[in-house]
C-alpha cells in the first residue's frame, strides 16, 4: 500500500509574534513495515534556521528557527509511504506475559529498541495502582502475552468512551481513567500505564489511521487526523506487536507511523515557543 499524505498546522495569533522555535516531528518513518518514499515541508513566514537530527527513539526531528514578526504560522508537510505490515492472530501463540516481563528486566541492551527503555514511568504515564489492576484482568496467571493485550485493549474499547471535549493533552492519566473519557492518546496512555504497571514494555506510537467504511458503516476514529497507538514488545521471536485500543484493531497496513517514544511528550507532532511583541510607549 502506498499512501500519499498531507498534513497541513496552521496557527493564528491575536498579536505579532517576535520568535518562534519549533520542532517538528512530521517524517514518517522507515522500518516497522513500513518505507518512506519522499517527504517536504514547507514553512510560511520562511524560517531563518532549519536543522534537522534523530532522537534516542529514531524519530526524525526537524528544529525551526522564525525571526520575522508574524500573526500566522503554516506548516505545510507531504510524504509518500510504502506501508506492508502483517500482523499476527488475535489468538495466535506467543510467550506468557510472565515470559516477556522477565526477559525484558533483564535485558542488557540500553539502545531504542530495546524493551528495558519501555518498561518503567514516564511524563505522561505513571504508575497507578487502580490502572494495575484494571490490566491484570486481562493477564490472568501463565496466559499469552497477545492474546492478554488483545483482551486489555478490547475492554478499553468497549468501557471508555471516545470524546474529544473531555480531556486536554494536558488532562491527567488518573483523571481519564476515573471518567472513562478521552482521546486515543488518552486511551493510548492507558493501556501502556497498565502494561507497564504488569512489567511489560510498552511504547506510544504517534501517526496517521486511513479507512474506508464498508457502505452504511460509519468511520473508524481518528481516521484522515493524526492518532496514536500502543507498541508491546512480545518477546524475542514476535518483537514489537502494534495495538490500536481506540479502535480495537491489531496495526497492519492502515496505520502510518510517524514517531515511537515512550509517551505523547516524545512524539508531539509540532511543539516549541513563541515571544510576543512587546510595545513600549
Amino acid at each position: 500500500m502506498i499512501y500519499d499524505i498531507r498534513h497541513v498546522t496552521t496557527y493564528a495569533y491575536e498579536s505579532p509574534v517576535s520568535f518562534a522555535r519549533c520542532a517538528l516531528r512530521l517524517e514518517p518513518r522507515s522500518g516497522d513495515g513500513q518505507q518512506l518514499i519522499s517527504h517536504n515541508v514547507e514553512i510560511r513566514p520562511r524560517p531563518a534556521e532549519r536543522t534537522s537530527r534523530s532522537d534516542f527513539f529514531g524519530t526524525f526531528t526537524e528544529s525551526v528557527v522564525i525571526e520575522a514578526p508574524h500573526k500566522s504560522l503554516r506548516i505545510d508537510s507531504r510524504s509518500r509511504v510504502s506501508v506492508d505490515r502483517r500482523a499476527p492472530g488475535r489468538t495466535a501463540p506467543s510467550p506468557t506475559w510472565e515470559q516477556v516481563r522477565d526477559v525484558a528486566f533483564a535485558a542488557t541492551s540500553l539502545g531504542p529498541s530495546s524493551p528495558v527503555s519501555y518498561v518503567f514511568k514516564s511524563a505522561l504515564v505513571p504508575v497507578l495502582s487502580p490502572v494495575t489492576a484494571y490490566a491484570a484482568a486481562s493477564f490472568p496467571p501463565d496466559i499469552g502475552v497477545l492474546v492478554g493485550a488483545v483482551d486489555l485493549m478490547h475492554r478499553i474499547r468497549g468501557e471508555f468512551k471516545y470524546d474529544p471535549k473531555a480531556t486536554v493533552i494536558s488532562t491527567p492519566l488518573r483523571e481519564v481513567f476515573e471518567k472513562r473519557h478521552g482521546v486515543c492518546q488518552d486511551f493510548a496512555h492507558v493501556m501502556i500505564a497498565g502494561l507497564r504497571g504488569l512489567g511489560l514494555p510498552a511504547a506510544y506510537v504517534s501517526g496517521y489511521l486511513r479507512t474506508i467504511p464498508p457502505p452504511g458503516k460509519q468511520r473508524l476514529q481518528g481516521a484522515d487526523a493524526t492518532h496514536a497507538w500502543v507498541s508491546l514488545w512480545c518477546g524475542q521471536e514476535l518483537g514489537w506487536i502494534g495495538f490500536d485500543p481506540t479502535n480495537d484493531l491489531l496495526v497492519e497496513n492502515d496505520h502510518i507511523i510517524l514517531g515511537v517514544g515512550r509517551d505523547f511528550a516524545d512524539v508531539s507532532p509540532v511543539d516549541g515557543i513563541i515571544v510576543d511583541v512587546v510595545v513600549v510607549e
